[in-house]
This record gives C-alpha cells, sequence and structure tokens, in this order.
C-alpha cells in the first residue's frame, strides 16, 4: 500500500478513535441531567455532526428512561446515529428491536428504510472505495439483506417517500450481486467445472436479469455448453445473444 494511503487510514481510526472517548465529567453530567435536559443535548449534538456524544445521551436516556416523553423518537434517533457512525451491529439490533415493539408506528416504513441502509454500508469497504479496489468477490450475504429490506419496503409500502430511493439502492445492489455470481462461475472455469460454471450463469440470468452481467452470463453459459458437448444449449445461447448483444466477440468465432 502507498505510503500517504496508509498514513491516511491511520489517521482515519485515531480520528474515530477520538472521537468515541468522553470525559468523566462528561459522563456524569450525563448521568444527572433530566430527560428533556438530555434529549435537548443529544438533538444539538446530532445536529453538530457529533454522534458519539450524540448516543451518549440517547444510550442513556433510552436505559434509565424507557419509558419516558421521547422513548420513540429516542430509538429513531439512535439508529441514525448508529447509522452515521458506521455501527452496523448496534443499528440492526435497534432497528429490530423497533420493528418488534412498534410493528404499526407511522414512520416504520422509515425504519425499513434504514435497515437496507445500514446492510448496504456493512457490505462498503470505506478504505476498498478510496483505493479503488474492487471487491465484488467478498461475501454478499449483508447485500442479499439489504436488497431484501428495501424490496420489504417498496412492496408493504409503495407510496411511502423512500421506496424511490429504494429502488435505485436495489438496482445497485442487483448488480453487486449478480457480479458476485459470475465471479463464482469463473472460478468454476478455471477449475474446469463446467457444469457448476454454466448454472451458476444461468442463475444470475434467471435471478438478476438485465444487469451489467447479463452478457458475461451468456458468455460462459456457451462456452461451458460448449465444453460439455451440449451444442443445442449453446446454440441457444448464442441466439439470444445475437438479439441481446450482437457485437459480441463469440458470435464472430
Amino acid at each position: 500500500m502507498h505510503k500517504f494511503a496508509k498514513g491516511a487510514v491511520v489517521g482515519l481510526f485515531s480520528l474515530a478513535i477520538a472521537a468515541c472517548s468522553s470525559s468523566p465529567e462528561e459522563d456524569l453530567k450525563v448521568k444527572k441531567s433530566s430527560p428533556d435536559i438530555l434529549y435537548s443535548q443529544a438533538r444539538t449534538s446530532m445536529e453538530l455532526g457529533n454522534f458519539s456524544k450524540a448516543v451518549r445521551s440517547l444510550e442513556a436516556l433510552d436505559s434509565r428512561y424507557p419509558f419516558g416523553p421521547h422513548k420513540t423518537q429516542v430509538q429513531l434517533d439512535l439508529i441514525y446515529a448508529y447509522y452515521k457512525l458506521d455501527d452496523a451491529a448496534s443499528g440492526i439490533a435497534n432497528i429490530d428491536r423497533f420493528i418488534r415493539l412498534n410493528p404499526t408506528h407511522k414512520d416504520i416504513d422509515y425504519v425499513y428504510y434504514m435497515r437496507g441502509l445500514v446492510n448496504m454500508q456493512s457490505d462498503n469497504y470505506m478504505f476498498h472505495d478510496m483505493l479503488d479496489i474492487d471487491r465484488t468477490d467478498r461475501d454478499p450475504k449483508v447485500a442479499q439483506d439489504a436488497f431484501n429490506d428495501f424490496d420489504r419496503l417498496i412492496k408493504s409500502y409503495p407510496k411511502s417517500k423512500y421506496a424511490p430511493d429504494a429502488a435505485k439502492r436495489m438496482l445497485y445492489l442487483k448488480n453487486r450481486l449478480a457480479k458476485y455470481s459470475i465471479n463464482v462461475a469463473e472460478y468454476y472455469i478455471k477449475m474446469n467445472a463446467w457444469s457448476a460454471a454454466s448454472t451458476r450463469a444461468q442463475s444470475v440470468m434467471e435471478t438478476y436479469p438485465g444487469t451489467t452481467s447479463t452478457e458475461r452470463a451468456l458468455e460462459i453459459m456457451a462456452e461451458a455448453y460448449g465444453e460439455l458437448g451440449q451444442e443445442k444449449l449453446k446454440e441457444n445461447v448464442l441466439s439470444v445473444m445475437k438479439i441481446n448483444f450482437p457485437n459480441n466477440k463469440m458470435l464472430s468465432r
């Protein structure tokens, strides 16, 4: 890794650790504050972008005054603050608790939307993006969870103001999941596991149609069927390719 990149990473981690620290005096003030003062402090901290401090106030409210006047909003604010702190474990735990305790709340669509955002955030590696490293080969579980969260939001609350953005994010996730399957299929090719490669590529066509990986999926299927001696299936795939990707090099061989 480049020396500058290493320094940037270390610096960012140092800032994160410093942001999460608090003095004993601050902790004592939090413990002695009334619910209204605590909530006011939390909101001010959030507006200033100090989400670590906001979480301390909100967690104190949530534990000391679970039935206080701000109880529901406190939980919603905690979800958002954890998201901003990239604390996926705490975020998902609070989201699932909110859904369990408030299934008919007027903002439940927002909570499902946030669940998708938190899972999507977990799938992203900030330092990989900074260094332009392609990691679509990593475990796609949280990406699939995020896709399912957004899908549930759109199907259950189609008129939600968060539905349009959720739909856009689903397109991105769909491409990411398809690319992962292509990576798996290409691994099977390297292992000469042609049947497994064709099956995986076909799953891309069936599960993630219309993605950026469609052309590559067809190429893998055609190559695999050729290796397996299934000429009829290969010709069918090439026919589909000719219609959708007429300039593909495979067609001129």
